[in-house]
């Protein structure tokens, strides 16, 4: 296909992570409940209901290199993206606020990539109350083999009777009592132990070892929705219902809190913050979402409290008539910046749609997923999951979306090729595997 030709996406199940043998029942513990991408698509993060974050790394860098080599050409190679397990630690335990006699879980609800130090890599995960940063660094693992009784290393007795007949040799002597022409032909890698033996120390190979560098907590008084890195490589924001705090990475016992929506009198709430983002590009832009519909974005250099916004995004036209329903379903539970910065995606309950921050009346474009279901809202109500939260994500390009829906469906759309409906696909290999998996899709030209 040329190059000026549209592109036509063909998705191919790829990885699983996680198999279980048929009949195995899915632990609740090994739940994915988050995850997050690097930057270079080369690790991937995931966070379960049991607190621990398991980390997977890219292994066809060859391949990549071998395509790009080969991006003059009018057609590429199919190169699957492939995953390994790499390591995994616990993130967070199940603690106990004894103030409001409530359970914390340890659950991650937030993971995301955050800067690279010195070579290693850093990620920060939350459960609902506390956030932590962690510091991923390559060691080399080295395996220890004792040797058998050396005759360089004698007992002391030994090395007693040696030294009193040696001492007529006049043959030169260290003070460990070894001979000096004995020592040097000792390899490196060899160390006496305590047993007159030698221990020899070889490498097996390396292996990422994670440690935690900061913990920031006591800072919110809901549960925390999301986290977002800044690109300033500095500062970080977190989120819960009524309030916004911004945190620098090295500082974890204080932070500014930049948005509070939390009213004097709590019978004039009308609306909570459902998620927060920052700009890709701009280090002083901060959207954030709320239960109304509405996406505020915010200059942090305006004013220390940004609660008067720079800009907000509101579908403006009518979808039909007004119901009980309507503010409930409207409600955005999660938005991402595109990487070109101009654009934001936001997913509510029925739809997915793609805002410009050039134009705050309406979305340049909707894509229904819930349409279906506009005639069960009432069943929904009854059942609580008119209020379940989707996400969304874009390509590194910006160029699809995708999104979640029931029954282990996903949706991904690519405006470009000119389907409006996407591509709906089912996250499962089999029936067999319902927890802790994630498919690694590719597509080709």
């Amino acid at each position: 296909m040329s190059r000026g030709s549209p592109t036509t996406l063909e998705w191919k199940f790829s990885q699983v992570f996680g198999e279980r043998a048929p009949g195995e029942d899915a632990q609740d513990v090994d739940i994915i409940s988050a995850m997050d991408f690097d930057k270079s698509g080369d690790y991937l993060a995931a966070g379960d209901r049991g607190g621990r974050v398991v980390i997977f790394e890219r292994t066809d860098v060859n391949d990549l290199r071998s395509r790009k080599e080969l991006e003059h050409l009018d057609y590429g190679p199919k190169v699957r993206p492939e995953y390994r397990y790499k390591t995994e630690f616990q993130s967070h335990e199940p603690e106990f606020d004894y103030l409001k006699s409530v359970e914390i879980e340890e659950k991650v609800n937030n993971v995301r990539w955050s800067v690279t130090l010195n070579g290693s890599q850093c990620i920060l995960s939350s459960n609902d109350k506390t956030i932590k940063l962690w510091k991923l660094k390559e060691r080399k693992v080295k395996k220890v083999k004792e040797m058998d009784l050396n005759p360089f290393v004698r007992s002391e007795n030994a090395l007693l009777a040696e030294k009193s007949f040696l001492a007529g040799q006049q043959i030169p002597s260290v003070t460990n009592g070894n001979l000096l022409e004995w020592t040097n032909d000792i390899p490196n890698n060899t160390f006496p132990s305590s047993e007159g033996g030698v221990t020899k120390i070889s490498s097996i190979g390396e292996a990422a070892l994670a440690r935690c560098r900061r913990v920031y907590a006591y800072a919110h008084d809901y549960n925390i929705n999301s986290i977002s890195n800044n690109s300033d490589c500095e500062t970080f924001v977190s989120a819960d219902d009524l309030r916004i705090n911004l945190w620098n990475l090295e500082i974890s016992d204080q932070c500014f809190n930049i948005i509070d929506m939390k009213p004097a009198n709590m019978e004039n709430l009308i609306e909570v913050i459902t998620s927060a983002e920052f700009h890709p590009v701009y280090c002083n832009l901060l959207a954030y979402s709320s239960s109304r519909g509405f996406i505020r974005l915010v200059d942090m250099r305006q004013s220390a409290l940004c609660d008067q916004h720079a800009r907000i995004f509101q579908d403006r036209e009518p979808h039909g008539s007004t119901t009980f329903f309507t503010e409930i379903i409207t409600s955005i539970s999660d938005i991402k910046f595109a990487s070109d910065g101009r654009h934001i995606l936001s997913r509510d309950y029925m739809n997915l749609k793609l805002w410009d921050l050039h134009m705050e009346a309406s979305p340049v474009a909707t894509f229904k997923i819930h349409e279906y279901l506009r005639p069960k809202l009432s069943d929904l109500y009854n059942n609580d999951s008119i209020f379940d939260k989707f996400e969304c994500c874009l390509s590194g390009d910006g160029l699809h979306f995708a999104t979640g829906t029931y029954s282990n469906l996903f949706r991904v759309f690519s405006p470009r090729d000119g389907n409006e409906e996407g591509t709906t696909l089912e996250a499962s290999k089999n029936p067999y595997r319902y927890a802790f998996i994630y498919f690694v899709f590719q597509y080709s030209y």
